[in-house]
């Protein structure tokens, strides 16, 4: 195998954050990886999401079995599209370029940074701002009349405060970098259990036991049982649409494939099994308790009746909805923009702009009801998966797992250079493939495939580009055919 050239590309204009990890900077072992993901599970929208489901009417039987469904083929997912990165420590920016090419590369990455930086780094950001106003508001009761009726489109000044506070907390946890991003959720990894889990416990005393919780049914809306659970499982999924596009800016840290293989396989599995109880107990026992729907897990901690159960309880929401803000937005978005803008942009300032455009698409717009979550959710894995879809056909059946790294940094020629830079069945599949995902949203008789677009994106863009791929090698080996024979006359 040839030898990486690394000082040749960093004169090319590359920097160290789009450079393969060098083998001694591979530090993640499988602690890590059991812990990182945490914060993407136990945060604000993922319990949202699950409240909306009792709303789809399934049982809690039902809902568990989505869930836990939903764990194995994330944690699947994370392994399969990751083992590039821990393979040759490839961030995820540049390997889009094997399937996509190094201008096409650009179209993908453009999709995932646009919706991470801006659609879900805003909502994750304005979510955990709610739970630090409730923090703020039981410590200094005052601080939720701060204002009177002012409000800037849409935010009160309690509300801008904490929103720009914790999106300040963002930044910070930016610049600690990813070492220290490894030790932060290795000390909240702890917190998390002992918190939800005593959430739970509540709850269920709340309901009055387990077996109110356990017999509860949601009201529900007509349809096929069948297609509903699917559109659970999806919702579930899609949820790491992005996360599971951009695994390998994660696994290029791993010590080795099996390293975080395992991580996150067991992290995931467990981390989504307390996530099950917890999240059924507590959005269910409040239901049965108090007589009404609450779809918004804060709501649920507004009504604790002491102030540290309050304070602990929103601490670990704000911590958990840091964690998966960096961990799942702004580091691949930053890595995105340093890519395309290599001369100019580092992780860090790539990052930093994310940021500050995160802010003006007014995220708080996106939490006004609880189906609304369902439509975000949908499109993102109607736009996201078939790029999922892509890349592994490309690593794994195409490539065979084998990648000539000094071809794929050369953005002027070589064998991942494809046609000016574009691999035009990449493209193709990735317009045709969104379509199938997304058109049911107009088309009614077609809704089932909106309703379940991540599975149906991921597995039309696998079968679809390997088949264009195969009949393009076939067409360029008849073509090559008689000029060969040609030469040997």
């Amino acid at each position: 195998m040839t030898l990486f050239d690394r000082e040749k590309m960093k004169n090319a204009g590359y920097s160290e954050d789009v450079l393969p990890t060098k083998v001694e900077e591979r530090k993640w072992g499988i602690s890590n990886f059991l812990t990182v993901w945490m914060g993407s599970v136990h945060n604000i929208p993922n319990y949202i999401a699950i409240g909306a489901l009792f709303a789809l009417g399934l049982s809690v039987g039902q809902v568990f079995t989505a869930i836990m469904a939903a764990s194995i083929v994330i944690a699947s997912m994370l392994v399969l599209n990751g083992h590039a990165g821990s393979k040759y420590g490839l961030p995820f920016a540049m390997l889009l370029r094997l399937s996509y090419g190094p201008k096409g590369a650009m179209i993908p990455g453009v999709l995932r940074g646009v919706i991470s930086a801006i659609m879900w780094f805003g909502f994750q950001t304005y979510a955990g701002s709610q739970a630090l106003s409730i923090l703020i508001g039981k410590l200094w009761p005052t601080y939720l009349t701060l204002g009177g009726d002012w409000n800037l489109l849409g935010l009160s000044l309690p509300a801008l405060i904490s929103f720009l506070l914790f999106w300040l907390l963002n930044i910070a946890l930016i610049y600690g970098g990813m070492a220290f991003l490894g030790k932060f959720t290795n000390i909240l990894s702890p917190l998390v259990y002992i918190v939800f889990g005593g959430m739970a416990i509540w709850a269920i005393n709340l309901a009055g036991g387990i077996g109110p919780i356990l017999s509860y049914t949601g009201t529900g809306v007509p349809g096929n049982k069948v297609v509903i659970f699917f559109a659970a499982v999806t919702a579930v999924v899609a949820a790491w649409a992005a996360p599971i596009v951009n695994a390998s800016d994660f696994t290029k840290l791993a010590k080795s494939t099996k390293t975080q293989a395992i991580g996150q396989t067991v992290g995931l599995v467990v981390t989504y099994l307390l996530f099950a109880v917890a999240s059924i107990a507590i959005i269910v026992g409040s239901e049965i308790a108090f007589g009404t729907p609450i779809w918004n897990v804060l709501d649920v901690v507004a009504r604790f009746d002491g102030t540290f159960a309050i304070a602990i309880s929103v601490l670990t929401l704000c911590l958990t909805t840091l964690s998966v803000n960096v961990t799942g937005n702004i580091v691949p978005a930053g890595y995105q923009l340093a890519s395309l803008f290599p001369k100019t942009l580092t992780f860090k300032s790539g990052a930093i702009i994310a940021a500050i455009t995160g802010i003006l698409v007014m995220p708080w717009k996106l939490m006004e009801n609880a189906t609304s979550i369902f439509t975000f959710l949908n499109i993102i894995g109607g736009i996201l998966a078939p790029v999922t879809g892509i890349m592994l056909a490309q690593y794994f059946l195409i490539s065979k797992t084998k990648i000539d790294l000094n071809a794929l940094y050369d953005a002027e020629k070589g064998k991942y250079h494809y046609t000016k830079g574009f691999n035009v069945n990449a493209i193709i599949t990735t317009i045709i493939a969104g379509v199938i995902c997304l058109i049911g949203n107009v088309v009614p008789v077609l809704k089932p495939l909106y309703d379940m677009s991540w599975f149906v994106g991921i597995i039309a863009a696998f079968i679809l580009y390997t088949a264009l791929e195969s009949t393009y090698s076939k067409g360029a080996l008849t073509r090559k055919a008689p000029e060969l024979s040609k030469e040997n006359r």
